[in-house]
This record gives C-alpha cells, sequence and structure tokens, in this order.
C-alpha cells in the first residue's frame, strides 16, 4: 500500500511552546505508521527548523535539538518543491511532502503566520487557513464579526501599546468590576488576569502588553464555560459538548493542563434543548470566521442561559488528555480515526481551493 508523506510541524517560537511538543508527540504516537510516512520538522524557539529523526520521549522531554541525526530543513514557499528542503552535508535534498500538520499553538504557529507560507508553498495542511486563523487569534477582532453575525458576546473595551493607562483604566470600569484583562492574540491563558479594582486593572493591562501590542478589558459573564469540538469544512460535524467546572478565577495555564482544582464534565451538565442552541451557535461562528478543518469554539451559558461567546482556538491541545480529541471520542471518534479524517478533509481543502 503506497503511504502517504504526512510532515509534521512542532514547536516554534511562542509563549506556547511546551505545550506543542505534548500536541506534536500525542499526535505522532496516534498518526497510523502503516498509512502514512511521517517526516518530524522541529522549530526550536530560537525559530530554528531541523528534522528530527528520534522518538516522541524526547519530543516531550524537550531534548529532541539534541538529537545528532538532527539536520537544517526549511518549507519553501515556491509551489515547484512541494516539500522539505534539507541540507545533508554541503548538499540540499528535497523531500516530497503530501500534507503538512502544524500542531503549533500561539503566535508564529496558530495566528496565519506559518498557514500563509503553506498556502504559498501549495502543500495541503491539517487546520484554518491564513485569514481564518489570523481572525481567530485576534480577540478584539473575532468578537466585532461574531457580534455582528448576531451572537452574543461580553462587551470589553480595547487598550493599545501606548494608550494612557489612566484613561483606559477609566474607560474600562464601565463595564464594571470584576474584569478579565487579556493579551488580544495570544493563547493557553499567558498573560490573563481578573481585576477587582483599578489597581488590579492597571496592573492586568501592563501584563497583557508584554504579551501583545493590544490588550482586551472583558466583563465578567457570570456562568460556566463549555466548549464545542468542530471537525470538517462547510457543513461541519459538531463532538460533544465538554463543561468547565471551576473553582478557581479562571481556567489558567496550569488548570488547562494540570487540572489541580478544576473539573471537566463530558458531556456538560446542559439540557438538551441549551446543547443545541450551543452547537448553533459554535456552527454560525465556525462558519463567520471562516474556519476550515477544526477548531474549538468555547462559549459561556450564562445564569439566565444565554449562549455567549469566548473565543476559537484553530490548532486547540491534541494530548490524549486534551479536551478537543477526548470530545471527539466521546462522539464515536477515536483518536486515530480523528488523525485519519484530519488528512482527509486537509486534501479536500486544498482540491476546492
Amino acid at each position: 500500500m503506497h503511504k502517504k508523506t504526512i510532515a509534521v510541524l512542532f514547536g516554534g517560537c511562542s509563549t506556547e511552546y511546551e505545550v506543542s511538543l505534548q500536541s506534536a508527540a500525542s499526535v505522532i504516537d496516534h498518526l497510523d505508521k502503516n498509512k502514512y510516512e511521517l517526516v518530524l520538522i522541529g522549530i526550536t524557539r530560537e525559530g530554528a527548523w531541523r528534522r528530527y529523526p528520534g522518538d516522541t520521549e524526547d519530543i516531550r522531554r524537550d531534548c529532541w535539538q539534541q538529537h545528532p541525526g538532527c539536520i537544517p530543513a526549511f518549507l519553501p514557499p515556491s509551489r515547484e518543491t512541494a516539500g522539505i528542503v534539507e541540507l545533508v552535508g554541503t548538499e540540499y535534498r528535497l523531500t516530497p511532502v503530501d500534507v503538512v500538520f502544524p500542531v503549533l499553538h500561539g503566535k508564529n504557529g496558530e495566528d496565519g503566520t506559518l498557514q500563509g507560507l503553506l498556502e504559498l508553498s501549495g502543500i495541503p495542511f491539517v487546520g484554518c487557513g491564513t485569514l481564518s486563523s489570523a481572525l481567530c487569534m485576534d480577540k478584539e477582532v473575532a468578537s466585532k464579526l461574531v457580534k455582528a453575525a448576531g451572537v452574543d458576546v461580553a462587551d470589553s473595551v480595547t487598550v493599545q501599546a501606548g494608550d494612557d493607562l489612566y484613561a483606559a483604566a477609566k474607560s474600562a470600569e464601565t463595564l464594571g468590576y470584576p474584569v478579565y484583562v487579556k493579551p488580544a492574540k495570544s493563547g493557553s491563558s499567558f498573560g490573563i488576569t481578573k481585576a477587582y479594582d483599578r489597581l488590579a486593572l492597571m496592573d492586568g493591562i501592563r501584563e497583557a502588553l508584554q504579551h501583545d501590542d493590544k490588550a482586551v478589558v472583558e466583563q465578567n459573564i457570570a456562568g460556566f464555560e463549555v466548549g464545542c469540538a468542530v471537525l470538517g469544512h462547510r457543513e461541519p460535524f459538531i463532538g460533544e459538548i465538554d463543561e468547565i467546572e471551576l473553582q478557581g478565577e479562571f481556567f489558567d495555564y496550569t488548570e488547562k493542563y494540570q487540572l489541580i482544582s478544576s473539573t471537566i464534565h463530558l458531556p456538560a451538565r446542559i439540557s438538551e434543548e441549551t446543547a443545541n442552541r450551543v452547537k448553533e451557535t459554535a456552527r454560525r461562528v465556525y462558519r463567520t470566521l471562516g474556519c476550515r478543518g477544526l477548531a474549538r469554539v468555547d462559549m459561556f451559558i450564562t445564569e439566565e442561559e444565554r449562549v455567549v461567546f469566548n473565543e476559537v482556538n484553530t490548532m486547540p491541545g491534541f494530548t490524549a488528555a486534551s479536551r478537543y480529541p477526548n470530545m471527539m471520542r466521546a462522539s464515536h471518534l477515536p483518536y486515530p480515526d480523528l488523525m485519519d479524517r484530519l488528512i482527509q478533509l486537509a486534501e479536500a481543502k486544498e482540491a476546492v481551493r
């Protein structure tokens, strides 16, 4: 049987570098080696690309780049190439690739930058395209577009780097305390704080602007968070809904990846009618933002049972314990089959581009 060559990209210049390593190792472990020939491309924190010939354990432990078999490699934008170029000794060698699976999170991986390179190369790839990835990464822009499509969103105030901090805080206070302060373009809850007064609000804005050139101050939504795993293109499949039960202030980095005090309920503890509204909202958000392939759409359910948009992750966590594959597993799509489906969707997306 002819094997497809799949290039799996991991790492990257991002605060979510370590998350990418864990996700990619799991993806690699679950790709069927009888169907796929894998080409592993690691990107260091400094942005160096290397072809990696080792196992997933060294990826998880972040010592992959020390492997003696690592060689410089890159993905050229030329459609004549359609593959990975590697430097072997003093010569360049081309490895043709059928599909790229970019398992990178956050900036320089999930924000449209890498997707732009992949679109130029003409190689089919897993996940959303350039524009959709960029839109979903920017919380302010995504929220405005979703609101225009008729979806409820939290009221917010945007603060740009260089704005007068006191004036910005005074404007944001109209939202009422407490408020959440977030970098507009960041993931895994990096740089997010919850403020109960002006001093904490100003400190939160400073912290958010350490991670991005724009901060978003959002009103607090009284309720709980749910997530929808979405898979497909024009008529996507919506997986089982999960629910986050918090004990702390919010679902921060530690809770997302260690679940020290929080609990994830799968399926969510909501009525069938509410579940249908959540799924319909996720579908509308997905289409509005031009998502393709996959995404996880996160929403809040308020005390009045309103469904309020939170954010979209175009490349959600992919460890075996992550929310997206677990929601799909609960919908009778096990991890290896999910990998097959994503690769099929990548090829179908390229065919209709």
